[in-house]
């Protein structure tokens, strides 16, 4: 993923956009954007994107070249290549820094009783997984 915002071109000071590349099988991580909307436009290959809203209801829709897909700010999605080659699209937002929240990053950052209470496992269970942001996991 490549990301172009106001931190590396400061002429930007309302767009924020990113270069999403997928290789063959592999998942852009479940995350949201908490300040503003996504708009994608894809490029190449076949995906699958998985949306959960607010209220816990998900919609799944499979996605190839031309189209355009769109996420709701805070808005959980991820991203399958479900294609024969590498998935591209750029995803882009009104915005003037590029921010994402992966669900691994938030677990991390969750105290350890709130974790354990929401999550309804061990602490040992929950510490183990990964404590950092993974934006795409291999196939």
């Amino acid at each position: 993923m490549r990301v172009v915002d106001s931190g590396n071109f400061p002429v930007s000071t309302n767009i924020a956009a990113a270069q999403v590349t997928l290789k063959q099988g592999a998942i852009r991580e479940l995350h949201w954007h908490p300040n503003v909307s996504e708009w994608q436009y894809w490029i190449k290959g076949k995906g699958r994107m998985t949306i959960v809203n607010a209220e816990g209801k998900a919609r799944t829709m499979d996605f190839s070249a031309n189209d355009v897909g769109f996420v709701s700010a805070m808005a959980g999605h991820y991203i399958e290549n479900t294609g024969d080659g590498d998935l591209i699209f750029p995803e882009m937002f009104k915005a003037p820094h590029y921010l994402d929240v992966s669900l691994y990053e938030w677990i991390a950052r969750m105290p350890d009783k709130m974790a354990k209470a929401h999550l309804k496992l061990p602490i040992s269970v929950i510490r183990r997984a990964p404590q950092n942001k993974n934006n795409c996991m291999p196939g």
